[in-house]
Protein backbone atom coordinates (compact mmCIF):
# COMPACT_ATOMS: atom_id res chain seq x y z
CA UNK A 1 0.00 0.00 0.00
CA UNK A 2 1.43 3.41 -0.67
CA UNK A 3 2.33 6.06 2.14
CA UNK A 4 -0.59 8.57 2.49
CA UNK A 5 0.78 12.16 2.04
CA UNK A 6 1.07 14.68 4.73
CA UNK A 7 -1.33 17.89 3.60
CA UNK A 8 1.80 20.86 3.75
CA UNK A 9 -1.21 23.63 4.22
CA UNK A 10 -1.84 22.09 7.38
CA UNK A 11 1.63 20.88 8.44
CA UNK A 12 2.98 24.67 7.64
CA UNK A 13 0.26 26.32 9.74
CA UNK A 14 -0.31 24.22 13.19
CA UNK A 15 2.23 22.84 15.98
CA UNK A 16 1.61 20.23 17.67
CA UNK A 17 2.21 20.28 22.24
CA UNK A 18 3.31 17.86 24.18
CA UNK A 19 -0.10 16.56 24.76
CA UNK A 20 -1.15 16.29 21.27
CA UNK A 21 -3.04 18.88 21.12
CA UNK A 22 -2.45 21.30 18.14
CA UNK A 23 -1.80 25.23 18.13
CA UNK A 24 -2.13 27.64 15.18
CA UNK A 25 -1.25 31.24 14.94
CA UNK A 26 -4.05 33.70 15.45
CA UNK A 27 -5.16 35.54 12.06
CA UNK A 28 -5.59 39.47 12.04
CA UNK A 29 -1.69 40.67 13.05
CA UNK A 30 -0.05 41.04 9.62
CA UNK A 31 -1.37 44.54 8.19
CA UNK A 32 -3.55 47.23 9.14
CA UNK A 33 -2.46 47.63 12.64
CA UNK A 34 -2.59 51.01 13.68
CA UNK A 35 -6.65 51.01 14.15
CA UNK A 36 -6.43 48.14 16.81
CA UNK A 37 -5.92 48.28 20.62
CA UNK A 38 -1.97 47.39 22.16
CA UNK A 39 -4.13 44.70 24.01
CA UNK A 40 -5.68 43.15 20.95
CA UNK A 41 -2.52 43.22 18.69
CA UNK A 42 -0.85 41.69 22.02
CA UNK A 43 -3.66 39.29 22.55
CA UNK A 44 -2.88 37.94 18.80
CA UNK A 45 0.70 37.03 19.45
CA UNK A 46 -0.19 34.57 21.32
CA UNK A 47 -1.24 30.97 19.89
CA UNK A 48 -4.62 29.93 19.69
CA UNK A 49 -5.95 26.43 20.49
CA UNK A 50 -7.60 23.83 17.90
CA UNK A 51 -10.90 22.95 18.77
CA UNK A 52 -11.54 19.21 19.74
CA UNK A 53 -14.08 18.88 16.88
CA UNK A 54 -11.55 19.91 14.32
CA UNK A 55 -8.79 17.27 15.65
CA UNK A 56 -10.13 14.49 13.80
CA UNK A 57 -10.02 16.72 10.90
CA UNK A 58 -6.17 17.70 11.37
CA UNK A 59 -5.58 13.97 12.14
CA UNK A 60 -6.39 13.13 8.58
CA UNK A 61 -4.45 16.08 6.98
CA UNK A 62 -1.38 15.12 9.04
CA UNK A 63 -1.30 11.15 9.06
CA UNK A 64 2.48 10.69 10.12
CA UNK A 65 2.09 13.74 12.89
CA UNK A 66 4.26 17.07 12.63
Amino acid sequence: MPKMKTRKCAAKRLKKTGTGKYRHNKAGSRHILTKKSSKRKRRLRKDGAVSSAERNRIKAALPYGL
